[in-house]
């Protein structure tokens, strides 16, 4: 044991004196960040504890190297050895969320060069600014009906798989219509409506649910699909339940509930019409404030 303790001081000392203050620190930095995205990925989720269990064999791995179990290390050696494919299969949710914000930077990076007309575009943002309010009005008829609905509004990733579950509509999109669609005589209104560009794309579709066990057992089907189809893509999902009739945001993977005319156009705009990457400049502050607005 004390050779193993050697032999790792002196790989500090080596680091050390071999240490390049430029490539090197950039080097540590990018290692750091990476550490931090995948901290922010498994958080908060099923990843989570599949991590630690990770964790722990690592840990009974160097305890089993240090008291030479050889059948223990030969064994855990192995699992290791095929780790990274484990990994992939394990986080497989988590890995293609990952991979689809990555589209989504750079996507929001193709737009400054080439594609950002639509940000500036006063028919663009009027379109969805329509689709907004119509979005809530129509939900205030249908919180007196006492009806529900799903609503997927699209962002930066494309939902032809979902799409193609359900109706293409391709309509303008109007509180009547919306109202129609959810009443719940009408043909297409168990499942999802799709909302593209301001425009009612799809309806009638079918959302993936979340296997997310955090989420309260009061929350139906229709919120467990929000919330799962908010985890696969970036779009924001509009919940109203019609139990309660109370209206939920779901984006990220989070669910936000206790929303109002007001609060949902309001939020609605905050999240479609600003880019993914002016987000942040936002701040506690401006969040904390919408909070507030929805009690």
């Amino acid at each position: 044991m004390a050779a193993f303790f050697q032999t790792a001081w002196q790989r500090v000392v080596d680091f050390f004196a071999n240490f390049g203050w430029f490539t090197d620190t950039v080097d540590i930095l990018l290692v750091a960040l990476f550490v931090y995205f995948i901290i922010r990925l498994v958080r908060d989720s099923r990843a989570e504890q599949l991590l630690r269990g990770i964790i722990f064999l690592g840990a009974l791995y160097l305890a089993a190297y240090l008291l030479e179990l050889k059948t223990v290390t030969y064994l855990l050696t192995a699992v290791f050895d095929s780790g990274l494919l484990l990994l992939v299969i394990v986080f497989q949710p988590e890995v293609r969320r990952a991979l689809e914000q990555a589209g989504h930077s750079r996507g929001g990076i193709a737009r400054l060069f080439g594609g950002f007309n639509n940000m500036n575009n006063a028919a663009y943002i009027d379109q969805w600014n329509k689709a907004f309010e119509a979005v809530a009005s129509a939900l205030d008829t249908l919180q007196k009906q006492k009806m529900g609905a799903l609503i997927v509004l699209e962002r930066a990733t494309r939902l032809g798989e979902i799409v193609r579950s359900g109706t293409i509509m391709e309509a303008e999109p109007s509180e009547e219509l919306i109202s129609a669609v959810f009443f719940n005589k009408a043909p297409l209104h168990d499942g999802a409506m799709i909302i593209r560009e301001g425009k009612i794309y799809a309806a009638a579709c079918i959302l993936p649910l979340t296997e997310n066990s955090q989420i309260s057992r009061e929350l139906g089907t229709r919120h467990r699909a929000g919330v799962g189809m908010s985890e696969n893509s970036d779009a924001v999902v509009v919940i109203l339940s019609e139990e309660t009739g109370t209206i939920s945001l779901a984006d990220g993977g989070e669910l936000q509930r206790n929303f109002t005319h007001e609060t949902l156009v309001k939020a609605l705009a905050d999240r479609i019409l600003w880019s993914e990457e002016l987000q942040p400049k936002r701040g506690r502050r401006a969040k904390k404030q919408e909070e507030e607005a929805q009690v």
